[in-house]
């Protein structure tokens, strides 16, 4: 139980989220900790945090590249000259099969898993680009801040 603890501890949880985790009381966690010499101070916690921000935001980023390449490939297999599907025979057997076109219903399906996949890539890009957005009014009322400080050359 101590090592687990100390695992979940390393891995930035905080003090109810062990508990909860393991199904013991806040206290049991908290008497365990110090025991262990583990501390849950706030800081410690906001770099695990941080941590955990970045990695997911790097997942994001290659699935948003997996979605696009996704969306590319249908889109070169729609405009391809030719078309290979199954076609199936007589008894039920499919058979390979190469079309000079691509059947309707084929092509719709083809557009919907295209635009399928380039929605979900923007919703994903979209939670990422809150922070950019934050990050450039920072800069921006930074540059303001700075600019009111220099002194205006006709004083």
């Amino acid at each position: 139980m101590r090592a687990r603890v100390a695992e979940l501890h390393a891995a930035g949880m905080g003090r109810n989220a062990i508990a909860s985790e393991l199904g013991l009381g806040t206290s049991t966690i908290t008497r365990i900790a110090k025991a262990l010499g583990l501390d849950f101070s706030r800081a410690q916690t906001a770099v695990a945090v941080a941590a955990r921000v970045r990695t997911l935001k790097e997942r994001r980023a290659d699935i948003v590249a997996r979605l696009y390449a996704r969306a590319e490939a249908n889109l070169d297999r729609l405009e391809a000259g030719t078309f290979r599907t199954l076609v199936r025979g007589e008894g039920g057997a499919e058979h390979p099969t190469t079309l000079d076109f691509v059947p309707p219903e084929h092509d719709r399906a083809l557009v919907a898993t295209i635009s399928t996949a380039l929605t979900a890539a923007a919703k994903l890009e979209l939670q990422d680009g809150d922070q950019k957005a934050d990050d450039a009014k920072s800069l921006l009322r930074s540059l303001g801040a700075a600019l009111q400080a220099v002194p205006d050359g006709d004083e």
